[in-house]
């Protein structure tokens, strides 16, 4: 039987999309996916792509948010 870290080090030898594949099984067997949850967070995407579009919210870029939250954390 190999170890944890074969394990590892042959993972990170694998192409990018087949060590996506590795993490999402693996991540599967953490968190067992939940068909209610999924339908809801569909619903949820759907509505706020719909806001985005129609232009009622405006889009905010990754980095300012993770910006305002350091500085919430900073004070």
């Amino acid at each position: 039987m190999h170890s944890t870290k074969d394990i590892i080090q042959e993972a990170a030898a694998l192409p990018v999309a087949e060590r996506i594949i590795v993490v999402d099984s693996l991540l599967r067997t953490l968190n067992i996916p939940n068909p209610d949850i999924d339908t809801k967070w569909i619903e949820v995407a759907k509505c706020r792509l719909s806001e985005l579009r129609s232009k009622r919210i405006n889009p905010v870029p990754g980095d300012q948010v993770f910006a305002r939250i350091r500085e919430s954390f900073e004070r």
